[in-house]
């Protein structure tokens, strides 16, 4: 309880939504209704224990990306969660720096959903297949950078994300990026998606980042 209600608070400080569950059953029950983009799963879960879990999202045609934390470290123990599905595998006691940077790693590397074809939020869409945005019908021409900086914020409505997973998520991390990049490109969103004077959907969230949020 105490780890979950820790990693729950790291995780929401950097900006991710967080639905905590703390049994296998429940785990189950909660991926099938919110359909995450990633499950943080404990292999030490009561009733179904993380592999079991594993097991059943995968056989249940989940595509979440899973990162299994345990206080196991035998070679035996990682390769049956990555048998089970798992696509990252962090041993326990671990500095929470070290889970988010594996958090933000997993999502950079994250394809499209099987047969995803149009994002919307509020009165914004996106079709990934044509590369085009509509704002109330109204075209919005976008760079290939700032389609893929808006796909980000579209994939994460409402939730408040950080420059520095912006510059992950986007620019892959680089070092010749920075958050000042971040700024003038969202600088750069915000004129075109309100060119025929619409309300703000992208909102600056001081102190931390950004937020997408539907109007």
């Amino acid at each position: 309880m105490l780890v979950a209600a820790s990693l729950r608070r790291a995780l929401e400080y950097a900006g991710f939504a967080v639905v905590v569950a703390h049994d296998g059953p429940t785990s189950l029950a909660v991926a099938g209704r919110f359909a995450p983009d990633l499950v943080v799963l404990d292999v030490m879960l009561p009733g179904i224990d993380g592999f079991g879990v594993c097991r059943a999202l995968r056989a249940g045609g989940g595509d979440a990306l899973v990162l299994m934390l345990t206080a196991r470290d035998a070679t035996a123990d990682k390769v049956t969660g990555l048998d089970a599905g798992a696509d990252d595998y962090l041993v326990k006691p671990f500095a929470y720096e070290e889970l988010l940077a594996r958090v933000r790693a997993l999502l950079r590397r994250r394809p499209d959903r099987p047969g995803e074809q149009t994002l919307t939020v509020g009165t914004l869409t996106m079709d990934l297949n044509a590369h085009e945005v509509r704002r109330d019908g109204r075209e919005v021409p976008l760079t290939a950078l700032e389609f893929d900086l808006l796909r980000y914020l579209m994939r994460h409505p409402r939730q408040v994300l950080t420059r520095q997973q912006l510059l992950d998520a986007v620019w892959n991390g680089g070092s010749a990026a920075t958050s000042n990049v971040v700024d003038v490109y969202v600088g750069y969103l915000r004129s075109k998606l309100e060119a025929a004077g619409e309300p703000r959907l992208l909102h600056t969230v001081r102190g931390v980042g950004y937020q997408l949020l539907a109007r």
